[in-house]
Protein backbone atom coordinates (compact mmCIF):
# COMPACT_ATOMS: atom_id res chain seq x y z
CA UNK A 1 0.00 0.00 0.00
CA UNK A 2 1.63 3.40 -1.05
CA UNK A 3 1.91 5.07 2.47
CA UNK A 4 0.94 8.44 0.93
CA UNK A 5 -2.84 7.46 0.90
CA UNK A 6 -2.99 7.10 5.23
CA UNK A 7 -0.56 10.24 5.31
CA UNK A 8 -3.01 12.46 3.53
CA UNK A 9 -6.22 10.89 4.86
CA UNK A 10 -5.24 12.29 8.05
CA UNK A 11 -5.73 15.43 6.84
CA UNK A 12 -8.69 17.64 7.35
CA UNK A 13 -11.40 20.54 5.90
CA UNK A 14 -12.99 23.13 8.19
CA UNK A 15 -16.07 21.69 9.71
CA UNK A 16 -19.14 23.46 10.56
CA UNK A 17 -20.61 21.99 13.90
CA UNK A 18 -23.18 24.46 14.89
CA UNK A 19 -21.64 25.24 18.42
CA UNK A 20 -19.40 27.95 17.25
CA UNK A 21 -21.56 30.62 18.97
CA UNK A 22 -21.45 28.57 22.51
CA UNK A 23 -19.86 30.55 25.06
CA UNK A 24 -17.14 28.80 27.18
CA UNK A 25 -16.20 28.40 30.98
CA UNK A 26 -13.31 27.03 30.98
CA UNK A 27 -12.39 24.59 34.44
CA UNK A 28 -8.81 26.32 35.53
CA UNK A 29 -8.14 24.27 38.89
CA UNK A 30 -8.81 21.17 40.56
CA UNK A 31 -11.33 22.84 43.27
CA UNK A 32 -12.89 23.95 39.79
CA UNK A 33 -13.21 20.56 38.48
CA UNK A 34 -14.74 19.12 41.83
CA UNK A 35 -17.65 22.02 42.23
CA UNK A 36 -19.15 21.10 38.80
CA UNK A 37 -18.56 17.21 39.47
CA UNK A 38 -18.83 16.82 43.00
CA UNK A 39 -16.37 14.71 45.41
CA UNK A 40 -14.19 11.25 45.22
CA UNK A 41 -16.45 8.51 46.22
CA UNK A 42 -14.85 7.04 49.49
CA UNK A 43 -13.27 4.34 48.93
CA UNK A 44 -13.86 3.79 45.04
CA UNK A 45 -9.65 4.24 44.58
CA UNK A 46 -9.50 1.14 46.43
CA UNK A 47 -10.00 -0.60 43.33
CA UNK A 48 -7.28 0.74 41.88
CA UNK A 49 -4.18 -2.02 41.94
CA UNK A 50 -0.92 -1.72 40.83
CA UNK A 51 -0.40 -4.92 39.29
CA UNK A 52 -2.58 -7.35 37.53
CA UNK A 53 -4.79 -9.65 39.77
CA UNK A 54 -6.40 -13.17 38.74
CA UNK A 55 -9.85 -11.31 37.37
CA UNK A 56 -7.68 -8.61 35.09
CA UNK A 57 -5.85 -11.63 33.53
CA UNK A 58 -8.63 -13.43 32.62
CA UNK A 59 -10.00 -10.42 31.02
CA UNK A 60 -7.45 -9.48 29.07
CA UNK A 61 -6.99 -13.25 27.93
CA UNK A 62 -10.50 -13.09 26.53
CA UNK A 63 -10.18 -9.00 25.20
CA UNK A 64 -10.03 -9.85 21.03
CA UNK A 65 -9.18 -5.20 21.18
CA UNK A 66 -7.82 -2.72 22.52
CA UNK A 67 -7.00 1.26 22.91
CA UNK A 68 -3.23 2.20 23.32
CA UNK A 69 -3.10 6.14 24.57
CA UNK A 70 0.60 7.11 24.58
CA UNK A 71 2.53 10.66 24.87
CA UNK A 72 5.64 12.10 24.16
CA UNK A 73 7.81 14.43 26.28
CA UNK A 74 6.05 17.44 25.38
CA UNK A 75 2.59 16.65 26.00
CA UNK A 76 1.28 15.08 22.16
CA UNK A 77 -0.98 12.58 22.34
CA UNK A 78 -1.60 9.61 20.28
CA UNK A 79 -4.32 6.87 20.34
CA UNK A 80 -4.26 3.72 18.67
CA UNK A 81 -6.51 0.63 18.57
CA UNK A 82 -5.14 -2.88 18.28
CA UNK A 83 -6.70 -6.24 18.04
CA UNK A 84 -6.39 -9.86 17.09
CA UNK A 85 -7.89 -13.27 18.53
CA UNK A 86 -8.82 -13.31 21.79
CA UNK A 87 -5.20 -13.90 24.52
CA UNK A 88 -3.59 -11.75 21.78
CA UNK A 89 -2.20 -9.66 24.59
CA UNK A 90 -0.18 -11.78 26.81
CA UNK A 91 0.03 -11.41 30.47
CA UNK A 92 3.83 -12.32 31.57
CA UNK A 93 3.61 -11.68 35.48
CA UNK A 94 1.24 -9.71 37.61
CA UNK A 95 3.77 -6.70 36.76
CA UNK A 96 4.19 -7.17 33.02
CA UNK A 97 2.14 -7.60 30.02
CA UNK A 98 3.29 -8.09 26.46
CA UNK A 99 1.37 -6.80 23.36
CA UNK A 100 2.21 -7.84 19.14
CA UNK A 101 2.45 -5.31 17.11
CA UNK A 102 1.18 -6.35 13.92
CA UNK A 103 1.87 -4.93 9.96
CA UNK A 104 0.40 -1.11 9.82
CA UNK A 105 1.13 1.94 8.36
CA UNK A 106 4.53 2.57 9.69
CA UNK A 107 3.51 5.91 11.03
CA UNK A 108 4.46 4.77 14.53
CA UNK A 109 3.50 8.18 16.42
CA UNK A 110 2.51 5.77 19.29
CA UNK A 111 5.89 3.95 19.08
CA UNK A 112 7.64 7.07 19.00
CA UNK A 113 5.82 8.85 21.95
CA UNK A 114 7.04 5.28 23.65
CA UNK A 115 10.66 6.18 22.84
CA UNK A 116 10.17 9.66 24.08
CA UNK A 117 8.36 9.43 27.32
CA UNK A 118 8.10 5.66 28.48
CA UNK A 119 4.16 6.38 29.13
CA UNK A 120 1.30 4.56 27.90
CA UNK A 121 -2.20 3.66 28.43
CA UNK A 122 -4.69 0.74 28.37
CA UNK A 123 -8.33 0.76 27.25
CA UNK A 124 -9.18 -3.17 26.81
CA UNK A 125 -12.90 -4.63 25.98
CA UNK A 126 -14.62 -7.71 25.11
CA UNK A 127 -17.64 -7.52 22.32
CA UNK A 128 -20.94 -7.70 24.83
CA UNK A 129 -19.61 -6.94 27.73
CA UNK A 130 -20.06 -3.31 29.19
CA UNK A 131 -17.45 -3.25 31.69
CA UNK A 132 -13.87 -2.44 29.96
CA UNK A 133 -10.39 -2.22 31.91
CA UNK A 134 -8.19 0.46 32.11
CA UNK A 135 -4.01 -0.22 32.91
CA UNK A 136 -1.61 2.16 33.11
CA UNK A 137 2.25 2.29 33.13
CA UNK A 138 5.36 2.50 31.53
CA UNK A 139 6.52 0.69 28.48
CA UNK A 140 9.63 -0.53 26.07
CA UNK A 141 9.90 -1.68 22.77
CA UNK A 142 10.97 -5.12 22.60
CA UNK A 143 12.40 -7.04 19.66
CA UNK A 144 13.41 -10.10 20.66
CA UNK A 145 12.99 -12.84 18.17
CA UNK A 146 12.04 -15.21 20.78
CA UNK A 147 9.52 -13.22 22.01
CA UNK A 148 8.29 -12.33 18.60
CA UNK A 149 8.07 -15.88 17.72
CA UNK A 150 5.85 -16.45 20.74
CA UNK A 151 3.27 -13.75 19.44
CA UNK A 152 3.06 -14.99 15.97
CA UNK A 153 -0.39 -14.94 14.30
CA UNK A 154 -1.93 -16.16 10.77
CA UNK A 155 1.86 -18.05 10.55
CA UNK A 156 4.09 -15.03 11.22
CA UNK A 157 5.63 -13.46 13.81
CA UNK A 158 5.22 -9.72 15.40
CA UNK A 159 6.81 -7.40 14.21
CA UNK A 160 7.55 -6.08 17.76
CA UNK A 161 6.30 -6.43 20.93
CA UNK A 162 5.04 -3.55 23.77
CA UNK A 163 6.20 -4.54 27.14
CA UNK A 164 4.15 -2.81 29.75
CA UNK A 165 5.51 -2.67 33.32
CA UNK A 166 1.59 -2.21 35.24
CA UNK A 167 1.52 0.85 37.37
CA UNK A 168 -2.40 0.87 37.72
CA UNK A 169 -4.81 -1.65 36.72
CA UNK A 170 -8.85 -1.72 37.39
CA UNK A 171 -11.87 -2.32 35.79
CA UNK A 172 -14.02 0.32 34.72
CA UNK A 173 -18.31 0.61 34.85
CA UNK A 174 -20.25 -0.24 31.61
CA UNK A 175 -22.08 3.28 31.82
CA UNK A 176 -20.77 4.77 28.78
CA UNK A 177 -20.97 1.23 27.19
CA UNK A 178 -24.90 1.28 27.96
CA UNK A 179 -25.06 5.26 27.24
CA UNK A 180 -23.51 4.53 23.87
CA UNK A 181 -25.71 0.83 23.31
CA UNK A 182 -22.27 -0.30 21.72
CA UNK A 183 -23.16 -3.95 21.87
CA UNK A 184 -26.47 -3.40 20.69
CA UNK A 185 -26.82 -4.75 17.54
CA UNK A 186 -30.66 -3.96 16.87
CA UNK A 187 -29.59 -0.38 17.46
CA UNK A 188 -26.77 -0.50 15.08
CA UNK A 189 -27.37 1.69 11.64
CA UNK A 190 -25.91 0.41 8.74
CA UNK A 191 -22.18 0.43 8.59
CA UNK A 192 -20.65 3.62 8.07
CA UNK A 193 -18.41 3.42 5.13
CA UNK A 194 -14.90 5.05 4.89
CA UNK A 195 -12.86 5.39 1.50
CA UNK A 196 -9.49 6.42 1.31
CA UNK A 197 -9.45 6.69 -2.32
CA UNK A 198 -12.67 9.34 -1.63
CA UNK A 199 -10.48 11.17 0.64
CA UNK A 200 -7.45 11.26 -1.49
CA UNK A 201 -9.39 12.40 -4.42
CA UNK A 202 -10.94 15.47 -2.42
CA UNK A 203 -7.85 17.02 -0.90
CA UNK A 204 -5.58 16.27 -3.89
CA UNK A 205 -8.38 17.27 -6.46
CA UNK A 206 -7.94 14.49 -8.74
CA UNK A 207 -10.35 12.21 -10.67
CA UNK A 208 -12.82 9.85 -9.81
CA UNK A 209 -11.09 7.18 -11.31
CA UNK A 210 -8.04 7.53 -8.34
CA UNK A 211 -10.92 5.98 -5.86
CA UNK A 212 -10.99 2.81 -7.02
CA UNK A 213 -7.14 1.74 -7.01
CA UNK A 214 -6.55 3.58 -3.46
CA UNK A 215 -9.41 1.69 -2.24
CA UNK A 216 -8.79 -1.64 -3.94
CA UNK A 217 -4.63 -1.32 -2.53
CA UNK A 218 -6.21 -0.45 1.35
CA UNK A 219 -8.65 -3.78 0.50
CA UNK A 220 -5.83 -5.81 -0.52
CA UNK A 221 -3.80 -4.67 2.27
CA UNK A 222 -6.64 -5.71 5.00
CA UNK A 223 -6.84 -9.22 2.76
CA UNK A 224 -2.93 -10.02 2.54
CA UNK A 225 -1.31 -8.09 5.37
CA UNK A 226 -2.56 -8.84 8.55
Amino acid sequence: MDERFLRLAGSHDNIVTGFERVSMSVLQSNEDLRSVIGQKIPGLEEKVLDYVDDFASDYIAQSPFLVIATTDNEGNCDASPKGDAPGFVQVLDRKTIVIPDRPGNKLAYGHENILSSGKIGLLFFIPGTRETLRVNGTAQLDSSPELLAELAARGKDAVLAIRVTVEECFFHCGKALIRSNLWQTERWESPYRVSFGEMYAKRKNVGPDVVKGVDDSIANDYKYNL
